[in-house]
């Protein structure tokens, strides 16, 4: 999956309840973790800036994905927009541009 870009927009997987998007997410970032083909970036942006906080229930499979290889762009607007930028636990904190740019160098862009 290299120079693939993945972008999260939900806290969570898909469009349900709340649990159940976060269930989904956890074993999507459990099964990235155990393939071991990594995209190139994941952004995170509108509600998933929350999965990169202090308090997310996938923390630390955030942490483990953010490697040399992998970068985790945050969207700095939105964390504004939250206000939680002083709890942020993993990644880079960027804004729309550098989302931008990693999807315009990526071969392929994923949206979940």
């Amino acid at each position: 999956m290299q120079n693939t870009v993945v972008l999260v927009t939900n806290n969570g997987m898909g469009k349900a309840e709340e649990k159940l998007q976060l269930m989904l997410i956890a074993k999507y970032f459990e099964l990235l973790l155990q393939g071991g083909n990594f995209p190139s970036a994941i952004c995170f942006y509108t509600d998933a800036v929350k999965l990169v906080c202090d308090g997310s229930p996938v923390i630390e499979q955030v942490q483990k994905l953010e490697t040399p290889n992998v970068r985790l762009i945050i969207c700095s607007t939105c964390l504004n927009y939250f206000s939680l930028q002083e709890k942020v636990q993993v990644g880079i904190i960027g804004g729309m541009g550098d989302i931008l740019e990693a999807q315009i160098r990526a071969d392929k862009v994923i949206s979940i």
